[in-house]
């Protein structure tokens, strides 16, 4: 079942990307819409793909999926959208990439089952370690809301936001410790960072509603696009279907939606990660919309909600069932949610500040999560060799993008550990 669901997710998104319906990464969606609109070639179009997404396959979505033995979304995803524009738009084109996506699936799910059995042969099994790469995401996500503020709004708001969230994550410590919430002997225990995430998202959201724009600024975006909002529309059905594949994959917790979810399903807290994925989707509704609704070209994964409610259906088919009719109402409701983007112009906003505190974040999280992971697998080289690799990332202009330099840098220490030891220039770490 597992084995078929990745297959089935790996060719819809690749027939999604080929027929230019929808695509996982946000900066293609603008690029897709340009080839739509005919200023752009296809082949023009493929190259752009495989250069925007091939090495944060490489450096992000992989990494992750092998340090907890669960696939990340990215790993896959963006695999696909290199897949589906880069085979023609034609009659053989569009099978060819179904069938692509689905061998790409599937490698997928049977490379990693091999890479885990592979890591037991090695002198040095850099696998557990490799899991702390994650580790200060969990911990640090709950800043990005404040990040987000004080990109937006002000720093003096983003300081305040981040000083609440701080109080209500350390309150929520004391009333974990302290046992005041049961029920019956059940003692409740709630997630801190989950707490402090609620609080900066409702801050955020205040902010942003209280924003105006201009006089006579306002836009109507659904009646702008209205043509790009039907073609949207008109396709609902493959939406309806990837999002129960994926929503049933995710109850069966071999795949996750972001680096926090993941990380928290690996440790078994599901219900932590159903939060903090609900709080991700929450975050990125503006920034998914806004880029449908401007591009006539959709995400896959539509809002993440899916994810949500993969997390918390109590079995497999129910999570099938309510993800297909989440992704159904997501779509009927893009010209609402336009209406209402265009009445808070702060929250529409909001959706681009969002994704860059994210990505903030996540470059130092991950960084912290690099050398920390480097430095169990080769205690004192790990730490020198993710300094020097960063820095000189940063003067060669960074080839490799910056979220990627932790997780990259921890594995290139795993296989340098070992060649290491097999050459008796180091001990095995205890």
């Amino acid at each position: 079942m597992e084995t078929l669901f990745i297959v089935l997710i790996g060719a819809m998104a690749a027939i999604l990307a080929n027929q230019n319906i929808a695509v996982f990464n946000d900066g293609l969606r603008p690029v897709v819409g340009e080839h739509i609109e005919g200023r752009l070639k296809r082949r023009e179009l493929g190259v752009t793909a495989f250069a925007m997404s091939f090495g944060l396959v490489i450096g992000f979505g992989i990494p992750f999926t092998l340090s907890a033995s669960i696939i990340l979304i990215h790993s896959i995803l963006l695999g696909t959208d290199i897949i589906g524009l880069i085979t023609p738009k034609n009659k053989w084109g569009t099978p060819l990439a179904a069938a692509v996506g689905g061998l790409y699936g599937w490698a997928l799910l049977a490379g990693l089952e091999s890479f885990v059995k592979l890591f037991d042969y090695l002198p040095v099994n850099f696998l557990e370690p490799l899991g702390e790469v994650g580790t200060p995401v969990v911990v640090t996500f709950m800043a990005f809301p404040a990040l987000a503020v004080a990109m937006q709004f002000s720093i003096k708001k983003g300081i305040l936001t981040f000083v609440l969230a701080a109080l209500v994550r350390q309150l929520t410590v004391f009333v974990n410790e302290s046992g005041f919430l049961s029920i019956g002997e059940n003692v409740i225990q709630l997630n801190q960072e989950g707490m402090a995430l609620i609080v900066g998202m409702i801050f955020l959201f205040f902010y942003a509603m209280k924003e105006k724009g201009d006089e006579g600024s306002s836009v109507d975006l659904a009646a702008m696009f209205s043509e790009k909002v039907k073609s949207i529309k008109n396709n609902v059905i493959y939406f309806v279907i990837i999002g129960a594949l994926i929503a049933g994959a995710t109850n069966l917790l071999i795949m996750a939606g972001d680096p926090i979810s993941l990380n928290l399903i690996a440790e078994g807290k599901i219900t932590d990660a159903g939060i903090a994925a609900a709080a991700r989707a929450i975050g990125f509704i503006p920034l998914v919309a806004s880029t449908a609704i401007a591009t006539g070209v959709y995400s896959p994964v539509g809002f993440t909600l899916i994810f949500v409610v993969g997390l918390f259906s109590p079995n497999v088919w129910i999570a099938v069932i309510v993800g297909g009719i989440i992704s159904f109402l997501e779509v009927m409701l893009l010209s609402s949610i336009a209406r209402f983007l265009d009445k808070y112009p702060g929250v529409r906003n909001s959706g681009e500040n969002i994704r860059s505190a994210m990505t903030k974040l996540l470059e130092v999280a991950l960084l912290i999560g690099g050398a920390n992971a480097s430095n169990m697998i080769a205690p004192g080289f790990g730490f020198f060799f993710i300094a020097g690799f960063y820095l000189l990332n940063e003067v060669a202009g960074r080839p490799i993008v910056r979220m990627a330099v932790g997780p990259v840098g921890a594995i290139a220490v795993g296989i340098i550990a070992n060649i290491l030891v097999a050459l008796g220039l180091m001990s095995i770490p205890q």
